[in-house]
Protein backbone atom coordinates (compact mmCIF):
# COMPACT_ATOMS: atom_id res chain seq x y z
CA UNK A 1 0.00 0.00 0.00
CA UNK A 2 1.31 3.66 -0.57
CA UNK A 3 1.28 6.52 1.65
CA UNK A 4 -1.55 8.08 -0.75
CA UNK A 5 -3.72 4.99 -0.72
CA UNK A 6 -2.83 4.79 3.14
CA UNK A 7 -3.82 8.21 3.61
CA UNK A 8 -6.89 8.11 1.37
CA UNK A 9 -8.23 5.30 4.08
CA UNK A 10 -7.68 7.61 6.94
CA UNK A 11 -9.78 10.09 5.96
CA UNK A 12 -13.60 10.01 7.65
CA UNK A 13 -16.64 11.54 6.40
CA UNK A 14 -15.96 14.38 9.80
CA UNK A 15 -12.21 15.25 8.04
CA UNK A 16 -14.59 15.56 4.39
CA UNK A 17 -17.01 18.10 5.29
CA UNK A 18 -14.58 19.78 7.80
CA UNK A 19 -11.84 20.17 4.94
CA UNK A 20 -13.93 20.35 1.39
CA UNK A 21 -15.16 23.71 2.00
CA UNK A 22 -18.72 23.47 1.94
CA UNK A 23 -19.83 21.84 5.52
CA UNK A 24 -23.11 20.69 6.58
CA UNK A 25 -24.74 23.68 6.08
CA UNK A 26 -24.37 24.50 2.79
CA UNK A 27 -25.22 20.75 1.71
CA UNK A 28 -28.37 21.34 3.75
CA UNK A 29 -28.73 24.59 2.02
CA UNK A 30 -28.22 23.04 -1.12
CA UNK A 31 -30.76 20.08 -1.02
CA UNK A 32 -33.31 22.46 0.30
CA UNK A 33 -32.72 24.69 -2.68
CA UNK A 34 -32.50 21.53 -5.16
CA UNK A 35 -35.98 20.56 -4.33
CA UNK A 36 -37.23 23.92 -4.91
CA UNK A 37 -35.40 24.34 -8.30
CA UNK A 38 -37.01 21.13 -9.01
CA UNK A 39 -40.12 21.86 -8.35
CA UNK A 40 -39.86 25.16 -10.31
CA UNK A 41 -38.68 23.27 -13.23
CA UNK A 42 -41.31 20.84 -13.25
CA UNK A 43 -44.09 23.81 -12.81
CA UNK A 44 -42.28 25.22 -15.97
CA UNK A 45 -42.78 22.07 -18.12
CA UNK A 46 -46.17 21.34 -17.61
CA UNK A 47 -47.21 24.87 -18.86
CA UNK A 48 -44.03 25.68 -20.74
CA UNK A 49 -45.73 28.25 -22.53
CA UNK A 50 -47.18 30.39 -19.71
CA UNK A 51 -47.17 33.52 -19.96
CA UNK A 52 -44.39 36.34 -18.10
CA UNK A 53 -42.93 39.48 -18.59
CA UNK A 54 -40.10 40.30 -20.72
CA UNK A 55 -36.96 41.35 -19.09
CA UNK A 56 -38.02 45.21 -18.96
CA UNK A 57 -41.18 46.87 -20.24
CA UNK A 58 -41.11 46.73 -24.15
CA UNK A 59 -43.31 49.11 -26.35
CA UNK A 60 -44.25 45.83 -28.91
CA UNK A 61 -46.02 42.83 -27.57
CA UNK A 62 -45.83 41.06 -31.08
CA UNK A 63 -44.35 41.03 -34.12
CA UNK A 64 -45.26 40.14 -37.59
CA UNK A 65 -42.35 39.37 -39.77
CA UNK A 66 -43.52 39.78 -43.45
CA UNK A 67 -40.29 38.01 -45.07
CA UNK A 68 -39.61 38.89 -49.03
CA UNK A 69 -37.69 35.73 -49.33
CA UNK A 70 -35.14 36.12 -52.30
CA UNK A 71 -34.00 39.54 -52.03
CA UNK A 72 -35.84 42.53 -53.45
CA UNK A 73 -33.63 44.75 -54.69
CA UNK A 74 -32.65 47.95 -53.02
CA UNK A 75 -31.89 49.79 -55.92
CA UNK A 76 -35.03 49.63 -57.63
CA UNK A 77 -37.21 49.96 -54.77
CA UNK A 78 -35.99 51.75 -51.83
CA UNK A 79 -32.47 53.45 -52.40
CA UNK A 80 -32.57 55.75 -55.71
CA UNK A 81 -29.61 55.89 -57.38
CA UNK A 82 -28.88 58.30 -60.14
CA UNK A 83 -25.12 57.34 -60.21
CA UNK A 84 -26.01 53.89 -61.76
CA UNK A 85 -28.08 55.42 -64.57
CA UNK A 86 -24.81 57.55 -65.92
CA UNK A 87 -22.85 54.23 -65.83
CA UNK A 88 -25.62 52.63 -67.38
CA UNK A 89 -23.37 49.44 -69.91
CA UNK A 90 -19.88 50.69 -67.86
CA UNK A 91 -18.36 48.32 -65.38
CA UNK A 92 -18.08 49.62 -62.25
CA UNK A 93 -14.24 50.70 -60.76
CA UNK A 94 -12.22 47.65 -60.10
CA UNK A 95 -11.14 49.16 -56.02
CA UNK A 96 -15.49 49.09 -55.64
CA UNK A 97 -15.48 45.20 -56.14
CA UNK A 98 -12.24 44.34 -55.07
CA UNK A 99 -12.26 40.62 -52.88
CA UNK A 100 -16.39 40.27 -53.06
CA UNK A 101 -17.91 36.67 -53.68
CA UNK A 102 -20.43 37.18 -56.37
CA UNK A 103 -22.89 33.82 -57.38
CA UNK A 104 -23.48 34.15 -61.14
CA UNK A 105 -21.49 37.48 -62.20
CA UNK A 106 -18.30 38.24 -63.00
CA UNK A 107 -17.04 41.83 -61.07
CA UNK A 108 -16.49 43.30 -64.12
CA UNK A 109 -19.84 42.97 -65.40
CA UNK A 110 -21.78 45.78 -66.90
CA UNK A 111 -23.81 48.48 -64.70
CA UNK A 112 -27.53 48.74 -64.61
CA UNK A 113 -29.58 51.62 -63.79
CA UNK A 114 -32.85 51.69 -61.76
CA UNK A 115 -35.37 50.08 -63.22
CA UNK A 116 -38.08 52.33 -61.54
CA UNK A 117 -39.01 55.74 -61.27
CA UNK A 118 -38.57 57.64 -57.55
CA UNK A 119 -40.51 60.21 -56.09
CA UNK A 120 -40.69 61.70 -52.89
CA UNK A 121 -43.84 61.34 -50.32
CA UNK A 122 -45.33 62.43 -47.51
CA UNK A 123 -44.28 64.49 -45.21
CA UNK A 124 -40.96 63.12 -44.12
CA UNK A 125 -39.97 63.23 -48.06
CA UNK A 126 -38.80 59.44 -47.90
CA UNK A 127 -38.17 58.54 -51.97
CA UNK A 128 -39.73 55.65 -52.65
CA UNK A 129 -40.00 53.44 -55.91
CA UNK A 130 -43.31 54.05 -58.44
CA UNK A 131 -43.48 50.16 -57.76
CA UNK A 132 -44.75 50.25 -54.63
CA UNK A 133 -48.17 53.16 -54.70
CA UNK A 134 -49.28 51.82 -51.67
CA UNK A 135 -46.35 51.69 -49.51
CA UNK A 136 -45.66 55.72 -50.46
CA UNK A 137 -48.81 56.46 -48.93
CA UNK A 138 -47.80 55.56 -45.47
CA UNK A 139 -43.93 56.49 -45.50
CA UNK A 140 -44.42 58.69 -42.54
CA UNK A 141 -45.32 55.58 -40.59
CA UNK A 142 -42.65 53.25 -41.78
CA UNK A 143 -38.69 53.40 -40.48
CA UNK A 144 -37.12 52.70 -43.84
CA UNK A 145 -33.31 51.44 -43.05
CA UNK A 146 -31.00 51.77 -46.35
CA UNK A 147 -27.59 50.18 -44.67
CA UNK A 148 -28.22 46.85 -43.61
CA UNK A 149 -25.75 44.15 -44.29
CA UNK A 150 -24.98 40.29 -43.94
CA UNK A 151 -22.62 38.08 -44.15
CA UNK A 152 -24.19 35.51 -46.32
CA UNK A 153 -24.43 35.77 -50.18
CA UNK A 154 -26.54 33.00 -50.97
CA UNK A 155 -30.13 32.05 -50.32
CA UNK A 156 -30.87 29.49 -47.95
CA UNK A 157 -27.53 30.55 -45.84
CA UNK A 158 -28.39 33.73 -45.77
CA UNK A 159 -32.15 33.15 -44.54
CA UNK A 160 -31.10 30.74 -41.93
CA UNK A 161 -28.96 33.65 -40.99
CA UNK A 162 -31.08 36.37 -40.61
CA UNK A 163 -34.12 34.30 -38.84
CA UNK A 164 -31.56 31.77 -36.37
CA UNK A 165 -28.54 34.72 -35.94
CA UNK A 166 -26.50 31.46 -37.77
CA UNK A 167 -26.05 30.63 -41.41
CA UNK A 168 -26.25 26.59 -40.71
CA UNK A 169 -29.47 25.15 -39.74
CA UNK A 170 -29.93 24.03 -35.70
CA UNK A 171 -30.25 26.98 -33.97
CA UNK A 172 -33.77 28.59 -32.69
CA UNK A 173 -35.05 31.09 -34.84
CA UNK A 174 -36.45 34.61 -33.79
CA UNK A 175 -39.82 33.48 -33.48
CA UNK A 176 -38.84 30.40 -30.84
CA UNK A 177 -36.90 32.54 -28.78
CA UNK A 178 -39.46 35.11 -28.69
CA UNK A 179 -42.50 32.70 -27.29
CA UNK A 180 -39.56 30.62 -25.16
CA UNK A 181 -39.10 34.59 -23.42
CA UNK A 182 -42.57 35.52 -23.22
CA UNK A 183 -44.71 32.63 -23.46
CA UNK A 184 -48.24 32.53 -24.67
CA UNK A 185 -51.34 34.85 -23.52
CA UNK A 186 -53.93 32.46 -25.13
CA UNK A 187 -54.75 29.00 -24.81
CA UNK A 188 -56.68 28.95 -27.78
CA UNK A 189 -53.65 29.28 -30.62
CA UNK A 190 -50.44 28.78 -30.99
CA UNK A 191 -47.87 31.37 -29.75
CA UNK A 192 -45.73 31.45 -33.07
CA UNK A 193 -47.32 30.93 -36.23
CA UNK A 194 -45.77 30.49 -39.54
CA UNK A 195 -47.86 31.39 -43.23
CA UNK A 196 -46.36 30.90 -46.60
CA UNK A 197 -47.32 31.89 -49.75
CA UNK A 198 -45.25 32.25 -53.07
CA UNK A 199 -43.54 30.08 -54.78
CA UNK A 200 -41.31 27.77 -51.56
CA UNK A 201 -38.95 28.89 -48.78
CA UNK A 202 -35.40 28.46 -49.68
CA UNK A 203 -33.93 27.59 -46.05
CA UNK A 204 -36.74 25.45 -44.98
CA UNK A 205 -38.44 24.63 -42.20
CA UNK A 206 -35.00 25.59 -40.23
CA UNK A 207 -36.35 29.05 -40.43
CA UNK A 208 -38.66 28.60 -37.92
CA UNK A 209 -37.15 25.23 -36.12
CA UNK A 210 -36.70 26.22 -32.28
CA UNK A 211 -33.58 24.39 -32.62
CA UNK A 212 -31.69 23.61 -29.18
CA UNK A 213 -34.70 25.59 -27.66
CA UNK A 214 -37.47 22.94 -26.23
CA UNK A 215 -39.61 22.01 -29.45
CA UNK A 216 -42.67 23.66 -27.82
CA UNK A 217 -41.22 26.50 -29.07
CA UNK A 218 -41.19 25.71 -32.78
CA UNK A 219 -43.64 27.65 -35.17
CA UNK A 220 -46.63 25.76 -36.43
CA UNK A 221 -47.31 25.96 -39.91
CA UNK A 222 -50.74 27.32 -41.38
CA UNK A 223 -51.76 26.70 -44.08
CA UNK A 224 -53.27 29.26 -45.95
CA UNK A 225 -56.45 27.57 -47.64
CA UNK A 226 -59.21 24.97 -46.58
CA UNK A 227 -58.18 23.89 -43.02
CA UNK A 228 -55.63 25.41 -41.02
CA UNK A 229 -53.82 22.69 -40.23
CA UNK A 230 -54.52 19.80 -41.77
CA UNK A 231 -56.69 16.56 -39.55
CA UNK A 232 -57.89 19.66 -37.62
CA UNK A 233 -61.53 18.02 -37.87
CA UNK A 234 -61.96 14.55 -35.94
CA UNK A 235 -62.41 11.15 -38.78
CA UNK A 236 -65.74 9.61 -38.60
CA UNK A 237 -67.10 7.81 -35.94
CA UNK A 238 -65.04 9.93 -33.38
CA UNK A 239 -67.07 12.31 -31.39
CA UNK A 240 -66.03 15.21 -29.27
CA UNK A 241 -66.80 13.24 -25.91
CA UNK A 242 -64.49 10.24 -27.28
CA UNK A 243 -61.70 12.40 -28.43
CA UNK A 244 -61.85 13.94 -24.80
CA UNK A 245 -61.77 10.72 -22.75
CA UNK A 246 -58.49 9.38 -25.23
CA UNK A 247 -56.97 12.74 -24.51
CA UNK A 248 -57.75 12.88 -20.84
CA UNK A 249 -56.30 8.87 -20.36
CA UNK A 250 -53.09 9.98 -22.59
CA UNK A 251 -52.51 13.25 -20.28
CA UNK A 252 -52.56 11.21 -16.73
CA UNK A 253 -50.08 8.70 -18.15
CA UNK A 254 -47.78 11.90 -19.71
CA UNK A 255 -47.83 13.53 -16.74
CA UNK A 256 -46.90 10.75 -14.38
CA UNK A 257 -44.03 10.41 -17.10
CA UNK A 258 -42.67 14.20 -16.72
CA UNK A 259 -42.92 13.96 -13.13
CA UNK A 260 -41.08 10.78 -13.50
CA UNK A 261 -38.53 11.72 -15.64
CA UNK A 262 -38.70 16.19 -16.13
CA UNK A 263 -38.36 15.46 -19.37
CA UNK A 264 -39.61 19.04 -21.27
CA UNK A 265 -40.38 17.22 -24.57
CA UNK A 266 -43.52 15.24 -22.35
CA UNK A 267 -44.29 18.57 -21.31
CA UNK A 268 -44.12 19.89 -25.13
CA UNK A 269 -46.31 16.48 -26.06
CA UNK A 270 -48.92 17.40 -23.38
CA UNK A 271 -49.16 20.95 -24.21
CA UNK A 272 -49.41 20.31 -28.27
CA UNK A 273 -52.41 17.61 -27.43
CA UNK A 274 -54.19 20.48 -25.42
CA UNK A 275 -53.68 22.91 -28.25
CA UNK A 276 -54.61 20.58 -31.31
CA UNK A 277 -58.00 20.04 -28.82
CA UNK A 278 -58.80 23.69 -28.36
CA UNK A 279 -57.87 24.52 -32.43
CA UNK A 280 -60.13 22.41 -33.57
CA UNK A 281 -62.99 25.55 -32.88
CA UNK A 282 -60.15 28.09 -32.94
CA UNK A 283 -58.49 27.59 -35.70
CA UNK A 284 -61.81 27.48 -38.24
CA UNK A 285 -62.84 30.36 -36.45
CA UNK A 286 -59.88 32.48 -37.45
CA UNK A 287 -60.22 31.37 -40.62
CA UNK A 288 -62.81 32.40 -41.34
CA UNK A 289 -63.25 35.85 -43.07
CA UNK A 290 -66.99 36.18 -43.17
CA UNK A 291 -66.73 38.91 -40.49
CA UNK A 292 -64.47 40.97 -41.97
CA UNK A 293 -66.20 44.16 -43.60
CA UNK A 294 -66.08 45.01 -47.01
CA UNK A 295 -63.92 47.68 -46.39
CA UNK A 296 -61.64 45.89 -44.77
CA UNK A 297 -61.24 43.29 -47.38
CA UNK A 298 -61.24 45.87 -49.74
CA UNK A 299 -58.27 47.55 -48.08
CA UNK A 300 -55.91 44.89 -47.81
CA UNK A 301 -57.33 43.63 -51.50
CA UNK A 302 -58.37 40.27 -49.85
CA UNK A 303 -60.49 37.64 -51.62
CA UNK A 304 -61.12 35.79 -48.72
CA UNK A 305 -61.64 32.77 -51.32
CA UNK A 306 -58.51 33.15 -52.58
CA UNK A 307 -55.56 31.97 -50.93
CA UNK A 308 -52.51 35.18 -51.34
CA UNK A 309 -50.19 37.06 -49.03
CA UNK A 310 -53.22 39.57 -48.92
CA UNK A 311 -55.32 36.68 -47.11
CA UNK A 312 -52.06 35.66 -44.93
CA UNK A 313 -51.57 39.65 -43.80
CA UNK A 314 -55.57 39.72 -42.64
CA UNK A 315 -55.13 36.20 -40.93
CA UNK A 316 -51.67 37.57 -39.13
CA UNK A 317 -53.83 40.53 -37.83
CA UNK A 318 -56.49 38.44 -36.51
CA UNK A 319 -53.84 36.35 -34.99
CA UNK A 320 -52.35 39.14 -33.22
CA UNK A 321 -55.96 40.57 -32.15
CA UNK A 322 -56.35 36.75 -30.42
CA UNK A 323 -53.04 36.62 -28.97
CA UNK A 324 -50.69 35.15 -30.94
CA UNK A 325 -46.57 36.63 -30.35
CA UNK A 326 -45.18 35.65 -33.61
CA UNK A 327 -46.47 35.76 -36.99
CA UNK A 328 -43.98 34.75 -40.15
CA UNK A 329 -44.98 35.23 -43.63
CA UNK A 330 -42.77 33.69 -45.65
CA UNK A 331 -43.10 35.28 -49.47
CA UNK A 332 -40.84 33.54 -51.90
CA UNK A 333 -40.16 34.81 -55.61
CA UNK A 334 -38.13 37.94 -55.57
CA UNK A 335 -34.89 36.15 -56.92
CA UNK A 336 -34.42 38.32 -59.71
CA UNK A 337 -31.64 36.90 -61.62
CA UNK A 338 -33.46 37.80 -64.77
CA UNK A 339 -36.15 40.54 -66.22
CA UNK A 340 -35.68 42.41 -62.37
CA UNK A 341 -38.37 44.72 -63.76
CA UNK A 342 -40.92 42.19 -64.62
CA UNK A 343 -40.07 39.94 -61.38
CA UNK A 344 -40.19 42.80 -59.24
CA UNK A 345 -43.84 44.47 -60.79
CA UNK A 346 -45.08 41.48 -60.17
CA UNK A 347 -43.94 40.50 -56.86
CA UNK A 348 -45.12 44.22 -55.60
CA UNK A 349 -48.46 43.59 -57.15
CA UNK A 350 -48.55 40.56 -54.68
CA UNK A 351 -47.58 42.48 -51.66
CA UNK A 352 -47.42 46.11 -51.70
CA UNK A 353 -51.45 46.38 -50.84
CA UNK A 354 -51.63 44.20 -48.35
CA UNK A 355 -47.59 45.22 -46.26
CA UNK A 356 -49.09 48.89 -46.24
CA UNK A 357 -52.89 47.69 -45.61
CA UNK A 358 -51.46 45.73 -42.58
CA UNK A 359 -50.04 48.63 -41.21
CA UNK A 360 -53.07 51.02 -41.33
CA UNK A 361 -55.21 48.77 -40.04
CA UNK A 362 -52.94 47.88 -36.82
CA UNK A 363 -52.95 51.88 -36.71
CA UNK A 364 -56.88 52.18 -36.96
CA UNK A 365 -57.07 49.07 -34.45
CA UNK A 366 -54.85 50.92 -32.02
CA UNK A 367 -52.72 47.84 -32.34
CA UNK A 368 -49.81 49.86 -34.13
CA UNK A 369 -47.91 51.14 -31.33
CA UNK A 370 -47.77 47.34 -29.27
CA UNK A 371 -47.14 45.20 -32.70
CA UNK A 372 -44.00 45.29 -34.53
CA UNK A 373 -43.93 44.98 -38.55
CA UNK A 374 -40.86 43.94 -39.99
CA UNK A 375 -40.36 43.96 -44.10
CA UNK A 376 -37.51 42.43 -45.80
CA UNK A 377 -35.61 39.75 -47.49
CA UNK A 378 -32.20 38.13 -47.09
CA UNK A 379 -29.69 40.29 -48.69
CA UNK A 380 -29.91 42.95 -51.77
CA UNK A 381 -28.86 42.80 -55.49
CA UNK A 382 -26.20 43.96 -57.22
CA UNK A 383 -25.39 47.42 -59.17
CA UNK A 384 -24.50 45.19 -62.01
CA UNK A 385 -26.72 43.48 -64.67
CA UNK A 386 -26.56 39.75 -64.52
CA UNK A 387 -27.36 38.12 -68.29
CA UNK A 388 -26.53 34.60 -69.64
CA UNK A 389 -27.83 33.08 -72.09
CA UNK A 390 -27.17 30.29 -71.43
CA UNK A 391 -29.21 29.66 -68.18
CA UNK A 392 -31.75 32.00 -70.24
CA UNK A 393 -31.11 35.00 -68.23
CA UNK A 394 -31.02 38.55 -68.88
CA UNK A 395 -31.55 42.26 -67.44
CA UNK A 396 -31.63 40.85 -63.72
CA UNK A 397 -29.53 41.42 -60.74
CA UNK A 398 -27.32 39.08 -58.89
CA UNK A 399 -26.96 38.72 -54.85
CA UNK A 400 -25.17 41.47 -52.82
CA UNK A 401 -24.98 41.16 -48.96
CA UNK A 402 -23.09 44.23 -48.60
CA UNK A 403 -25.72 46.29 -48.87
CA UNK A 404 -29.27 46.36 -49.09
CA UNK A 405 -32.99 47.48 -47.13
CA UNK A 406 -35.20 46.86 -44.75
CA UNK A 407 -38.47 48.87 -43.28
CA UNK A 408 -40.02 48.46 -39.90
CA UNK A 409 -42.96 49.85 -38.03
CA UNK A 410 -44.91 50.31 -34.73
CA UNK A 411 -44.13 48.37 -31.83
CA UNK A 412 -41.11 51.16 -30.10
CA UNK A 413 -39.86 52.34 -34.03
CA UNK A 414 -39.66 55.76 -34.98
CA UNK A 415 -42.35 56.64 -37.74
CA UNK A 416 -40.86 58.59 -40.36
CA UNK A 417 -36.68 58.36 -40.60
CA UNK A 418 -34.89 57.07 -43.40
CA UNK A 419 -31.89 55.70 -40.73
CA UNK A 420 -28.59 54.49 -42.73
CA UNK A 421 -27.26 55.41 -46.35
CA UNK A 422 -24.99 53.40 -48.79
CA UNK A 423 -22.32 55.11 -51.51
CA UNK A 424 -23.16 56.55 -54.78
CA UNK A 425 -23.23 53.42 -56.52
CA UNK A 426 -25.50 51.52 -53.44
CA UNK A 427 -22.53 48.72 -53.76
CA UNK A 428 -21.15 49.27 -50.23
CA UNK A 429 -22.87 51.00 -46.91
CA UNK A 430 -21.32 54.31 -45.73
CA UNK A 431 -23.24 55.51 -42.55
CA UNK A 432 -24.72 53.73 -39.79
CA UNK A 433 -24.49 50.36 -40.76
CA UNK A 434 -27.22 47.85 -39.37
CA UNK A 435 -26.00 44.10 -39.42
CA UNK A 436 -28.13 41.13 -39.26
CA UNK A 437 -27.54 41.01 -35.54
CA UNK A 438 -27.92 44.32 -35.01
CA UNK A 439 -31.35 44.09 -36.32
CA UNK A 440 -32.00 40.52 -34.35
CA UNK A 441 -30.84 42.65 -31.12
CA UNK A 442 -33.27 45.70 -32.05
CA UNK A 443 -36.43 43.28 -32.74
CA UNK A 444 -35.38 41.84 -29.40
CA UNK A 445 -34.90 45.19 -27.51
CA UNK A 446 -38.63 45.88 -28.46
CA UNK A 447 -40.16 43.05 -27.31
CA UNK A 448 -38.61 44.24 -23.78
CA UNK A 449 -35.18 41.59 -23.82
CA UNK A 450 -31.44 42.49 -23.73
CA UNK A 451 -30.20 40.12 -26.42
CA UNK A 452 -27.65 39.28 -24.15
CA UNK A 453 -29.18 37.98 -21.46
CA UNK A 454 -31.73 36.32 -23.70
CA UNK A 455 -29.74 32.60 -23.29
CA UNK A 456 -30.18 29.22 -22.97
CA UNK A 457 -27.75 26.82 -21.56
CA UNK A 458 -27.10 23.46 -23.72
CA UNK A 459 -23.79 21.39 -24.90
CA UNK A 460 -22.02 23.45 -21.38
CA UNK A 461 -22.39 26.72 -22.62
CA UNK A 462 -25.33 29.36 -22.89
CA UNK A 463 -26.14 30.74 -26.11
CA UNK A 464 -28.08 33.82 -27.69
CA UNK A 465 -29.65 34.19 -31.12
CA UNK A 466 -27.04 36.99 -31.47
CA UNK A 467 -24.23 34.67 -30.71
CA UNK A 468 -21.56 36.91 -29.46
CA UNK A 469 -22.28 40.12 -31.62
CA UNK A 470 -25.07 42.52 -32.46
CA UNK A 471 -25.55 46.08 -30.85
CA UNK A 472 -29.49 47.92 -30.80
CA UNK A 473 -30.00 50.28 -33.10
CA UNK A 474 -31.00 52.62 -30.65
CA UNK A 475 -31.34 55.87 -33.27
CA UNK A 476 -34.56 54.13 -34.97
CA UNK A 477 -36.10 53.48 -31.15
CA UNK A 478 -39.20 56.04 -29.92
Amino acid sequence: MNPFQHHCLDLTRRHFLRNCGVGVGKIALAGLLGDRLTAQSLAAAVNPLAPHPPQFPGKAKAVIHLFMAGAPSHLDLFDFKPDLTKMDGKPLPASVTAGQRLAFIRADAAVMGPQFKFARHGQSGMEISDALPFLSKIVDDICLIRSCHTDQFNHAPAQTFLQTGFAVPGRPSIGSWATYGLGCITSELPAFVVLSTGSGISGGQALWSSGFLPTVYTGVRFRNQGDAILNVSNPAGIDAELQRDTLELVGDLNHQRLEATGDPEIATRLANYEMAFRMQTSAPELMDLKSESKETLALYGCDPAVPSFARACLLARRMIQRGVRFVNIFHEGWDAHSDVVGNHRGMCQATDQASAALVTDLKRLGLLDETLVVWGGEFGRTPMVESNAALGRARGRDHHPKAYSMWMAGGGIQPGLVHGATDELGYNVVRDPVHVHDLQATLLHCLGFDHERLTYRTQGRDFRLTDIHGQVVKAILT
